[in-house]
């Protein structure tokens, strides 16, 4: 919902000092064209002059964000199917919908994305699948596709406090002091109760269940704070 949007300038490489002087701050990426540089300024209409307006409407995007949970429900209470996993706008469950249901042309039905044969589900965002044609597709939130997980990987983590440590290299752009340091940092994958209570079966997570609030506050026995 940010309406300061980023802007775009090509700059000879004769004035470019100049232009980094006075824009030093708002300055977010730049690319070498010849003797040319292509900026990109993070816009600040006290530093930039522009005549450009924005329909933004916070009410209307919780709307669309409300009345998209409430068109999920069907999927996610029905008795039809089991539900294994779901996103914002997709599912995964045992058979196919009902036509009705389904046509990738039409705003707010479904389209069948895969046929799987194995998948894992972690949490939120934390997936492993294999598709009917062998296809591998997995998804770790936070983490880069570049580093690879494989089925074992998610299979151990279904086991109680089983964890995971992946190495991945990141930039960390210091505006301020005018550098990017690139940095090694540990990535740790977890199953985590932070939405939904973990369901174990002799150590092996088999499911989760939704946490209950009752007149006292108390969560499976956790006071709130």
């Amino acid at each position: 919902m940010d309406d300061l949007f980023s802007e775009n300038f090509i700059i000879h490489k004769d004035y470019i000092t100049d232009f980094e002087n006075k824009f030093f701050e708002l300055i977010s990426n730049k690319t070498e064209l010849g003797d040319y540089n292509l900026i990109e300024l993070k816009k600040s209409e006290s530093i930039i002059e522009s005549k450009e307006s924005h329909d933004v409407h916070v009410g209307i995007a919780a709307a669309i964000t409300a009345y998209s949970r409430v068109h999920m429900t069907q999927f996610k209470n029905n008795p039809d199917f089991n539900l294994y996993y779901s996103d914002t706008d997709s599912i995964f469950i045992d058979k196919p919908l009902h036509d009705h249901m389904v046509d990738s042309k039409v705003l707010g039905k479904m389209k069948l994305e895969y046929i799987l044969d194995k998948a894992i589900f972690l949490s939120p965002k934390v997936y492993y699948l294999e598709t009917e044609d062998g296809k591998v597709i997995y998804k770790a939130k936070g983490l880069k596709h570049e580093v690879e997980l494989t089925k074992d990987n998610f299979k151990n983590l279904l086991f109680k406090g089983a964890t995971l440590e992946k190495f991945q290299t990141k930039w960390f752009k210091n505006l301020s002091e005018g550098h990017i340091n690139i940095l090694e940092q540990i990535y740790t994958l977890k199953l985590t109760e932070n939405k939904r209570k973990l369901i174990y079966k002799n150590n092996k997570f088999i499911g989760t269940t939704p946490y209950k609030i009752d007149k006292n506050k108390t969560i499976n026995n956790s006071v709130l704070d």
